[in-house]
């Protein structure tokens, strides 16, 4: 075939690629949301065949003959056309694909469909015994497919990558050391400030259902479309994109903790608006997925935290808050926009502050690289954990389900992606300084827009230089354009430090 019917050929063939992966979403999110318990053995078995369809068809020796002819010709134009990008990232999809033997993508998406219920099953009776095969048959296969995958640095970047595509734990451990270094005194400081916030405020009861409807509205207001979407509840927050027109988020309610489910919501909304942003037209292609997670976790991170945090949020959304929470009648906004701020050492990091958050990360990615460089194992999780957990934040967890079983992603095989949280804090930063600066007024100015029920303009933004470009720029590239800076924790910390020090009167 001519260069252009082979990339007709390819596109065609993704396509229909992504319709099997658009159905595996959807089991998914059944899985969490809806599926009865007696139907888990079941959907691992539906999971695992899906997945050795979608290995087969990513796999196929034809995507790799039609490749070849489409590169020769079509990489001879921008390298961030269209069809540049489409053809670079299906190459560098097919060059992964084929290193993993199908029994093993097979092996670890049934591995991962199991781990994931058993997790649900004994974490709340912080059940490690019954759960810890599960873990280490998880832990196995990834390593395996680490090998499989092959490196340049360590086991690490094999996965790490396939989150975060080109980066390796060598580029990150600077930036997340100088991140620790200037963090430890900024929350040094804080614990010492005189001024602390009433958190009483937040553990009023409040029913479900006036919960819901007021994450409903808080996700509305920030531009989440309904008709394109919905919101249910889970064990473990989180969002996907079945397909244009169908991205779903979920959230978990506490009547004794509205903010739990507030934010939450914001969050996972965060991530829905680039989900939505990103146009129909692209599906299948690279240009039609978000570039990756820790650009996604951008996205998710700055509304949660930069908007829906913000005194100009609170200014706006109080009122209406008020009206589905009594207990929130008669509250003083500045009491409020403190409480929702409060910085403390927690156990739980989805209920970490944004100063101790990254904290939390820095746990995980410790143990994850321990993990795969065979210094740690699995069984000895717990103990490693704790240690950690003291050291970095001065707790210890009393039971394992707040602290070593806390979290989903290695249960569900998802060793790796625990950087990807700090990388979306440090792009969220830079992101907002720039939309301020573009958009004028500085962080002040965005503050005003929010106090008038404004975010609009915020959203368009970041659809503009983040959405709808998907992944035709590579993650770094991609915020170097929009930011015009290159990624450090500079902007982070500035966005930090003068938020807290006004919030604390330090």
């Amino acid at each position: 075939m001519p260069p252009r019917e082979s990339y007709d050929w390819l596109r065609a063939h993704a396509v229909e690629t992504a319709y099997i992966g658009s159905a595996l979403a959807l089991l998914h999110w059944d899985q969490s949301t809806k599926m009865p318990a007696a139907g888990h053995a079941h959907r691992a078995a539906q999971v695992a065949s899906l997945t050795g369809l979608l290995h087969a068809r990513r796999t196929d020796p034809r995507v790799g003959e039609a490749l070849a002819k489409a590169r020769a010709e079509l990489l001879r134009d921008d390298p961030h056309s269209e069809l540049a990008a489409n053809v670079r990232e299906w190459q560098r999809a097919y060059d992964r694909a084929v290193r993993i033997p199908a029994d093993l993508a097979v092996a670890t998406a049934r591995a991962a469909a199991l781990g994931e219920t058993a997790w649900q099953r004994a974490r709340p009776g912080s059940d490690w015994r019954s759960f810890l095969p599960y873990l280490e048959e998880i832990v196995r296969l990834r390593r395996e497919e680490a090998e499989a995958v092959g490196y340049a640095g360590e086991p690490y970047d094999a996965l790490l990558d396939e989150y975060e595509p080109g980066e390796t734990a060598a580029g990150l451990e600077p930036v997340l050391a100088g991140l620790r270094r200037e963090l430890v005194p900024l929350l040094d400081r804080i614990l010492g400030a005189p001024r602390r916030p009433d958190r009483t405020l937040l553990s009023r009861h409040v029913p479900l259902e006036a919960q819901r409807a007021l994450c409903r509205e808080a996700a509305a207001a920030i531009g989440f479309d309904f008709e394109a979407g919905r919101l249910d509840s889970t064990a473990h927050p989180f969002s996907t994109r079945i397909g244009p027109g169908d991205v779903r988020i979920t959230t978990r309610y506490n009547e004794h903790a509205f903010d739990e489910a507030l934010f939450g919501a914001i969050h996972e909304a965060g991530h829905a608006l680039y989900s939505q942003g990103i146009p129909g037209a692209h599906f299948g292609t690279p240009c039609g997925v978000s570039v990756s997670l820790g650009v996604h976790e951008s996205q998710s991170r700055l509304w949660e935290n930069m908007v829906a945090r913000s005194r100009g949020f609170w200014r706006h959304f109080l009122p209406r808050a008020a009206g589905h929470v009594a207990a929130l009648e008669g509250v003083a906004l500045d009491d409020l926009v403190l409480a929702v701020n409060a910085v403390r050492p927690s156990l739980i990091r989805t209920e970490a502050d944004e100063v101790t958050y990254n904290l939390h990360v820095l746990l995980r990615f410790g143990l994850e690289l321990a993990l795969l460089r065979g210094q740690l194992q699995p069984r000895d999780l717990p103990g490693a954990w704790d240690e950690a957990m003291r050291s970095l934040l001065g707790l210890t967890p009393p039971e394992l389900a707040d602290g070593v079983m806390q979290d989903v992603h290695w249960a569900a095989g998802l060793v790796g992606y625990f950087p990807t949280y700090t990388l979306g804090n440090l792009y969220a930063a830079q992101l907002f300084e720039a939309a301020g600066r573009e958009l004028g007024g500085g962080a002040q100015g965005l503050d005003e827009r929010f106090a008038a029920g404004e975010f609009a303009s915020l959203l368009e933004w970041l659809r503009a230089k983040v959405h709808v470009h998907g992944s035709r720029y590579a993650p770094r590239e991609l915020m170097r354009r929009a930011t015009g800076a290159e990624l450090d924790h500079g902007a982070f910390m500035r966005y930090l430090t003068a938020k807290y020090e006004a919030l604390y009167g330090l």
